[in-house]
C-alpha cells in the first residue's frame, strides 16, 4: 500500500541518514517537513586534512576506512585545491577499500574506485564487526572521520587488532545556521500542524532542546510534544526521551529498529488522521 499516511505531516530533522528516510515517507503519501539539525562546513583548519591527503599520497595505506560519502569528497575537493587529486586517487586504488554502508561506496565510484566490502548496518558497531572478521595486525589503516561522534570504541578496537590508524575529519557541523528553521519547526508543532515527529537517532532529541533553550522556546516546545505523536526508532532514541521527560507514542515491533518498520508503525498509529473517504 503506497498511501498509508496520506493526509498527515510528518517533521523529520535531517541528518546524513534522513534523505531515504524522506523519500519513503513520501512514497507512502506522507507531507514531509523536513527540518535541517546543522549545515555542513569544511574543516576550519585545513592542515591537517592537507597532511593525511600527502601522507596517504606518499606511503599509500593498506587499508582505508571511509566512515561517510561527505567525508570522502571533501577529502576530494581539498585535494584537487592543492593539485593532489589525481596522486591522491592512485594512492587510494592501492588500498582495500571499507566503508560504512552505501553512501562512501558511491562517493568511491565517482572517483572511479569501488570499494571491497561494506558494513551491513551502517553503524559504527558494524564498522567494527566488519573489521574485526580481518587481520589487521601490522597494516597502516586510513580512517575518515565524522564530527560529533565518539570515536574511541572504532579506534581502540583498532588499536586492539595491532593496526595502526591514521585518522583524518575532513569536516564540520554548524548547527547555529539551522536553528531558525528547528524554531519554525517547534512552532508547527506548538500549532498543531504536525501529526508526528520521527526520531531516528537520541542526538536529534539532544539538539532540538539545545535549540529550543538557546532561543528561549523550551516550553513552547514541550507543548509541542503535547500536541503531536512521538515516533522513536528504537530503545536509545526513547531512553533519551525519558531522560528529558518525554514519552515515546510510537515505535516499531521489538527487534526491528530501522526506517520502514518504524515507517510501518507511524502508518498504524496515524490511521484515524487520514482523511475519510466519502461513501
Amino acid at each position: 500500500m503506497a498511501d498509508r499516511l496520506n493526509g498527515t505531516r510528518i517533521l523529520i530533522l535531517e541528518t546524513r541518514e534522513e534523505a531515504q528516510f524522506s523519500k519513503l515517507l513520501a512514497e507512502q503519501g506522507a507531507e514531509v517537513v523536513q527540518c535541517p539539525m546543522f549545515t555542513i562546513q569544511d574543516a576550519p583548519d585545513p592542515a591537517p586534512v592537507e597532511a593525511w591527503i600527502r601522507r596517504a599520497i606518499d606511503k599509500p595505506f593498506d587499508d582505508l576506512v571511509l566512515m561517510t560519502g561527505e567525508g570522502l569528497r571533501r577529502i576530494m575537493k581539498l585535494a584537487r585545491t592543492r593539485g593532489l587529486d589525481q596522486a591522491l586517487v592512485a594512492s587510494l586504488a592501492r588500498s582495500r577499500k571499507f566503508t560504512r554502508g552505501p553512501k562512501p561506496g558511491k562517493a568511491l565510484r565517482e572517483i572511479g574506485l569501488e570499494q571491497q566490502q561494506m558494513t551491513e548496518k551502517p553503524t559504527t558497531e558494524g564498522v567494527i564487526e566488519m573489521l574485526s572478521k580481518l587481520d589487521l595486525n601490522g597494516r597502516r589503516l586510513g580512517l575518515q572521520l565524522y564530527p560529533d561522534k565518539d570515536h574511541s570504541a572504532l579506534t581502540g578496537a583498532l588499536a586492539a587488532q595491532g593496526a595502526e590508524a591514521d585518522t583524518v575529519l575532513p569536516y564540520v557541523y554548524d548547527p547555529k545556521a539551522a536553528d531558525a528553521s528547528i524554531v519554525n519547526a517547534i512552532d508547527d508543532m506548538a500549532e498543531g500542524r504536525i501529526d508526528a515527529i520521527a526520531l531516528t537517532n537520541l542526538g536529534q532529541v539532544r539538539r532540538l532542546l539545545e535549540a529550543a533553550r538557546a532561543h528561549g522556546s523550551e516550553a513552547r516546545l514541550r507543548a509541542g510534544f503535547e500536541r503531536t505523536l512521538i515516533a522513536s526508532v528504537g530503545p536509545a532514541v526513547s531512553g533519551e526521551l525519558v531522560a528529558h521527560g518525554l514519552r515515546t507514542d510510537i515505535s516499531p515491533v521489538e527487534d526491528h529498529y530501522f526506517m520502514r518498520p518504524l515507517i510501518s508503525a507511524m502508518a498504524a498509529a496515524l490511521v484515524d488522521k487520514r482523511p475519510k473517504v466519502a461513501e
